[in-house]
């Protein structure tokens, strides 16, 4: 079973809806582009496919090597052990030198027993010499990471919200002020639980979606979003606590002061801006040209519009087909709209 995660974006409940779409279609390799949470991936895995996951974020990349290109290989009871002693010793009052996590985020993120916490377990976690392992540790530790934040995100220095002794009509209270180390075992034995042999090679990559020249039968694209208000998603930006995490050594030199939580300095990204996010798509589909079958999962409501992708997809020689989920709310999202799925398939005519 695949593990919970909480991720803005995630497509986890609509993979009954996503896979009856795509019934009848032939295809056995496949890359997901804009990974994620790995969901997609993995339900393709399940299927017997040859699965190539693929994330810009690093972070994201270690949830696709724990799940999609690990085969085998589970945390052990001793490895778990040890990272749990030396973040049990390294968080104790006094013990040492306050970490990076300790100096640089107090009262933004976690109180401060969690930031010590968390800065003797990282090190510990990236000294796990088996690379499927330390995956599984970083998965784990980035959900137990998220689900202690009001949001499940690091958009703000919103401690306040979750230390407040006030009536609640939203969040869990509960979940929020359980341990660290209770979330990180069980997180691990979800992560272990759901690994297993498909039979098949399969690869996960952290790379640009504009670096791609794609061989494959199928490529599933999920990118971020954009709305017709021209309000984008930047994925970077929720989740740049769980990006320094990885990048621990030299995390404090990609800082934006500038911002009181403190996230990493922006990138320029043609999928959070919304005046690149058209060339954007012209460019992919152009890259992606010669792929027999291209999956898009978009929103009714997005820039360009569903009719604009089509025009576009079209132009490139497709058969395109849109079909749209029914009764699918958004997480924190307030607007109307719904979750469409574009099947683009290249006909003859459209063949180099």
């Amino acid at each position: 079973m695949f593990p919970s995660t909480r991720y803005q974006g995630s497509k986890r409940k609509l993979i009954p809806w996503l896979f009856d779409c795509m019934e009848g279609l032939e295809f056995d390799q496949v890359l997901d582009l804009f990974g994620g949470t790995a969901s997609i991936s993995y339900a393709f895995k399940q299927r017997g496919k040859q699965v190539h996951y693929n994330d810009y974020l690093r972070f994201n990349q270690q949830v696709g090597t724990a799940l999609i290109s690990n085969h085998s290989t589970r945390v052990s009871e001793a490895t778990l052990s040890r990272v749990m002693l030396a973040a049990e010793r390294g968080a104790e009052p006094g013990t040492a030198n306050p970490g990076f996590i300790t100096s640089t985020f107090p009262g933004i993120y976690f109180t401060e027993p969690e930031n010590r916490w968390l800065d003797a377990v990282i090190p510990a976690v990236a000294d796990t010499t088996n690379p499927f392992e330390r995956a599984i540790l970083w998965a784990a530790l980035g959900q137990a990471a998220l689900i202690k934040r009001p949001y499940n995100l690091f958009h703000r220095a919103n401690l306040t919200m979750r230390l407040r002794k006030v009536q609640r009509s939203f969040g869990n209270k509960v979940a929020w002020e359980r341990p660290f180390d209770h979330y990180l075992s069980h997180f691990v034995a979800e992560f272990n639980a759901a690994v297993f042999d498909s039979g098949r090679i399969c690869q996960s990559t952290c790379v640009d979606a504009a670096e791609f020249e794609p061989s494959c039968d199928l490529v599933y694209l999920d990118p971020p979003y954009t709305s017709a208000a021209r309000n984008s998603v930047d994925y970077r930006d929720f989740y740049h606590f769980l990006e320094g995490m990885l990048d621990y050594q030299n995390w404090s030199d990609q800082l934006d002061h500038k911002r009181r939580h403190k996230p990493l300095r922006r990138r320029a990204n043609p999928w959070s801006r919304a005046a690149e996010v058209t060339y954007a798509f012209q460019t992919l589909f152009e890259r992606c040209a010669q792929v027999p079958i291209l999956a898009l999962s978009y929103r009714s409501d997005g820039l360009p519009k569903v009719s604009e992708l089509c025009h576009m997809l079209r132009s490139f020689g497709r058969a395109v087909t849109v079909h749209e989920a029914k009764d699918y709310r958004y997480a924190l999202s307030g607007r109307r709209a719904g979750e469409v799925l574009l099947l683009a398939q290249l006909s003859s005519a459209g063949r180099r």
